[in-house]
C-alpha cells in the first residue's frame, strides 16, 4: 500500500519496537518523517536511525510534563505536527485473574498507560493541530476494547475506554479539520508473541492454539497488518472518516466469543 504522505511529520509513541516501530516504519516509507518516541530512549534511536529524517525521542506517556516537553521538540524539530499515532500500552500477563483479585496496582498501572496516556498525548497534539486547522489522531486499541475476554478486566475496560475518547475527541475536533480514528487490534505476531504464544516451543502454545481457532483467517495479525491500517486512517484520501475504529483482527470481532482466553 502506497500514499502520498511527503511534507507530512508524524509521532508515534511506543515507536521502539513491535507494532509501534512497524507504524513508524511504514509512514517514513511513504514520505513522512517520523518522530520515534518511547520510554526505552536507547531503542527507540536504535530505531529511528534505520528511518531517514527520523527523531528518537524519550516519552512516558503517563507523564505529563514529559509529554508536554517532548511534544515541544517535536514541534521545534519539524515545525509541525501532521499525525499522532498513540500506540503506547501495556497489559499483563502475571494478574490473569477475575476482577475480585486483580490488584488496585496493576489496574492503575495499565489505565495510566494504556488510557491516560493516550488522553495526555492527544490533548498535547490537539493543541498543536488546533492552530494548523489541520491534522490526524489514530489511537491504538484493541479488539478487547470491543469484545472483552476473561481476565483481562483493566486491559478491556482501558482499551474500551480508547475507543470512547477516540468518538469524543472526534466530535470536539472536527471543527478544527482533525480527524480522529482508532485501529484495533487482534492478536499480533510480534517478538514478544512470538517467544510467549507462537513459536513452537512457546510458554503458551496451548492457549494461543486456543485463540486461533476462534479467528476466522486462521492466523495472528502481522505488525504490517496493524500498520496499513493506521496508513489508510493517515492518507490524505481518508479525509472524510472521522470518529470509526477498525478492528484488524482476522474476523474475530465478528464472531469470536469465547471462554478460555
Amino acid at each position: 500500500m502506497k500514499i502520498n504522505l511527503e511534507g507530512k511529520c508524524a509521532l508515534v509513541t511506543g515507536a521502539a519496537r513491535g507494532i509501534g516501530r512497524s507504524i513508524a516504519e511504514t509512514l517514513t516509507a511513504n514520505g513522512a518523517r517520523v518522530a520515534y518516541a518511547d520510554i526505552d530512549i536507547t531503542t527507540a534511536r536504535e530505531a529511528a536511525a534505520t528511518s531517514p529524517g527520523a527523531l528518537a525521542i524519550e516519552m512516558d506517556v503517563s507523564n505529563e510534563s514529559q509529554v508536554e516537553s517532548a511534544m515541544a521538540q517535536v514541534v521545534k524539530h519539524f515545525g509541525h505536527l501532521d499525525i499522532l499515532v498513540n500506540n503506547a500500552g501495556v497489559n499483563t500477563m502475571k494478574h490473569r485473574v477475575t476482577v475480585d483479585q486483580f490488584p488496585l496496582k496493576e489496574w492503575e498501572r495499565i489505565v495510566t498507560i494504556d488510557l491516560t496516556g493516550t488522553y495526555l498525548v492527544s490533548k498535547a497534539a490537539a493543541a498543536v493541530m488546533i492552530k494548523q486547522h489541520d491534522g490526524r489522531i489514530i489511537n491504538i486499541s484493541s479488539v478487547l476494547g470491543v469484545i472483552p475476554a476473561r481476565l483481562q478486566c483493566a486491559y478491556n475496560a482501558a482499551k474500551a475506554g480508547v475507543v470512547q475518547l477516540t468518538r469524543t475527541l472526534a466530535i470536539e475536533l472536527g471543527e478544527h479539520g482533525i480527524l480522529v480514528n482508532c485501529v484495533a487490534p487482534g492478536s499480533t505476531l510480534t517478538e514478544g508473541t512470538k517467544q510467549l504464544f507462537y513459536g513452537a516451543d512457546a510458554a503458551q502454545k496451548e492457549r494461543a492454539d486456543r485463540v486461533l481457532s476462534h479467528i476466522p483467517l486462521g492466523r495472528a495479525g502481522t505488525v504490517q497488518d496493524m500498520a496499513h491500517a493506521v496508513l489508510f486512517f493517515a492518507a490524505p484520501e481518508s479525509g472524510y472518516i472521522t470518529g470509526q475504529t477498525l478492528c484488524v483482527d482476522g474476523g474475530w470481532s465478528a464472531g469470536g466469543f469465547f471462554r478460555d482466553f
